[in-house]
């Protein structure tokens, strides 16, 4: 199944990503790794992770503090946050 992000989300992923790397080189691509890691496997068994709130769905991170927020949809996944867990949990409601 095809995977899209949703811009927040993609603008989210990045300035992680960027955060990380400054703090530790290689970091950030570690970061980068462990979210292609959980797109990959969101992909092969969609509704495997727990309902959030309606239809959105959270796939946790292993290394990182940090959830894939996502929805089903009959023609794609859409990633609708890449959220900080230490962040206010429901920012990303207007995305849906």
């Amino acid at each position: 199944m095809q995977i899209s992000f949703n811009p927040l989300a993609e603008r989210e992923l990045k300035d992680a990503a960027q955060y990380y790397e400054v703090e530790s080189p290689g970091l950030g691509d570690a970061f980068l790794g462990e979210v292609n890691h959980s797109c990959n496997v969101i992909a092969e068994y969609p509704e495997a992770a727990p309902l959030l709130l309606g239809s959105v769905r959270r796939r946790l991170l292993r290394r990182f503090p940090y959830a894939l927020l996502y929805s089903v949809r009959p023609e794609a996944i859409r990633i609708l946050a890449v959220m900080n867990l230490n962040r206010r949990p429901t920012y990303w409601i207007g995305r849906m």
